[in-house]
């Protein structure tokens, strides 16, 4: 149905696409895996018309094609169920479903609004879920969005001939086990009229969905291989081209903490609704993870040391002094650095460059009566990126071109030039290739060997297992138990379970 032939991609300084050669056929469901910066995200932007190639072909059918724009792709049979959603929040679901497509509703000027409900309520059987048309979509759960985006997509198999392709980005990165295995039977149903591209960074998950898999690394498909037998480490070792560090979250680096250097206190800290009688303490070199199910209440805990949020009851210090007025300045002020679950949305500026996403947190630095010094800036941003290794052009990319890996490092390095020494990590590595987490789990031994004290909500049990000194598993809103990692009583993934359901 779909193939590329030696397709080339080139942007200022970065040649991301290289003589890629890839095909898709009638009915099958092909893995795309690959580190942050491999190229899977530009080719999947060349497949949907948000990039045009500039070297080799693309054909649908047999017949080259050049999408000018994402439209043209739609009218060739080609939708998109994005990792961090399209839909509109404020829209109805059948707005969402029909954005763009609407003359079809249309007589006179006006809408017939029954006439759409009833086409998306067709649309939403395709993807068997049960929602008022009406509904406005921010009232939907995250997994119903993710349907509602794949009922969008399947709009298509009426507005044009033969069978689609859908590009799945990251489709798993926030769903729990059982809803995705209820998107796998989904995705396998639709196979009689539709092919897939899979795009994630969860091995298991690829190997047992996809028929084959292709493997990139810095540009280029480095492998094609049947999920029949496959190896996850061995596909992991061609994604990074090294062998995987069996130390995997260095905890070779892991040090004692300051036993007397308290960080963070709450007393009893609670939010209505939220989390109650919270109480801990965040030591100089200590990573103290947060564990629990979604909603227990660790997010808010967080959000609130921050300063995002305003307790209802009880105190916090910071650094040994009270905090009275909560607000993310106030929390700057105190060396507080908050990396959120949303980086794309509330870690980053998308349209603003590296160099400046860098510095925000602390841009009094840079200036002297009022005049910016943006040659110490720039010097500072090209530390930064030598150190972390980030893949970007220049310092003066927009960091919405990046990869989230790529994003995360930005982050992080905005609050490491910013002095924060109290670190709040939320989920840090979801979304990110194996190698994109071993730098960032370098970067938490690094800060604790720094000084810097770490509140973590891992990703995974055994993330939180692996990195943590300390851990507070939550229930309910509230501390259920204790556990030092490490020793001779290091707790297990069932241990933590035990406590959290």
């Amino acid at each position: 149905m779909l193939e590329f032939k030696k397709v080339e991609k080139t942007f200022p300084g970065v040649r991301a696409l290289k003589g890629i050669d890839f095909e898709i056929k009638r009915g099958e469901i092909v893995g795309l895996v690959g580190e942050n910066g491999a190229g899977k995200s530009t080719l999947m932007k060349v497949i949907y018309g948000a990039y045009q190639h500039d070297g080799g072909e693309v054909l649908i059918n047999g017949t080259p094609v050049v999408f000018r724009n994402p439209r043209d792709a739609m009218e060739n049979g080609i939708g998109m169920v994005f990792q961090e959603q399209s839909l509109i929040t404020n829209l109805t679901v059948m707005e969402n479903i029909f954005l763009g497509f609407e003359a079809q509703f249309m007589k006179f000027g006006i809408i017939n609004w029954r006439k759409m409900a009833q086409a998306a309520c067709e649309q939403l059987k395709k993807v068997k879920l049960d929602v008022d048309p009406y509904t406005t979509t921010s009232e939907l759960s995250f997994t119903q969005r993710q349907l509602v985006e794949l009922a969008k997509v399947l709009t298509l198999e009426e507005r044009v001939e033969g069978d689609l392709v859908i590009l799945l980005d990251e489709p798993t990165s926030v769903l729990p086990r059982k809803e995705i295995e209820l998107l796998f039977d989904l995705v396998r149903e639709l196979r009689s009229r539709a092919s897939f591209v899979f795009v994630s960074h969860r091995m298991d998950e690829v190997i047992e969905l996809s028929d084959r898999i292709y493997v990139m690394k810095d540009g280029e498909v480095v492998d094609v291989v049947d999920s029949d037998g496959c190896d996850v480490d061995a596909i992991q070792h061609k994604m990074v081209g090294r062998e995987i560090d069996k130390r995997y979250y260095r905890e070779d680096k892991k040090h004692p903490y300051q036993q007397n250097k308290v960080l963070v206190e709450t007393r009893n800290l609670g939010k209505e609704g939220e989390f109650s009688d919270v109480s801990l303490k965040l030591r100089a070199g200590e990573v103290l993870a947060l564990v629990g199910t979604e909603g227990c209440g660790t997010e808010g805990v967080i959000r609130s040391i921050f300063g995002l949020d305003k307790p209802t009851a009880g105190e916090l210090y910071l650094n040994g002094e009270p905090v009275r007025a909560f607000s993310a300045f106030n929390g700057v002020r105190s060396g507080v650095g908050y990396i959120p679950r949303e980086r794309k949305i509330e870690g980053i500026v998308g349209g603003m460059s590296v160099v400046e996403n860098m510095t925000l947190a602390n841009m009094q630095d840079y200036s002297t009566w009022g005049v910016f010094k943006s040659g110490v800036e720039r010097e500072l941003a090209e530390q930064w990126v030598s150190k972390l290794s980030i893949k970007t052009a220049t310092i003066d990319t927009h960091c919405g071109n990046l990869s989230g890996g790529n994003q995360q490092k930005v982050v992080l390095s905005k609050w490491r030039s910013a002095g924060a020494k109290i670190i709040l990590l939320d989920h840090p590595t979801r979304g990110l290739d194996i190698g994109a987490k071993e730098d960032v789990y370098d970067m938490v031994r690094e800060m604790c060997d720094d000084g810097c004290g770490v509140i973590l909500i891992a990703d995974t049990l055994e993330e939180a297992l692996g990195l943590a000194h300390t851990i507070a598993v939550f229930k309910d809103g509230e501390i259920q138990k204790w556990f030092e990692s490490g020793g001779d009583h290091q707790p297990d993934q069932y241990d933590l379970l035990h406590y959290m359901i």
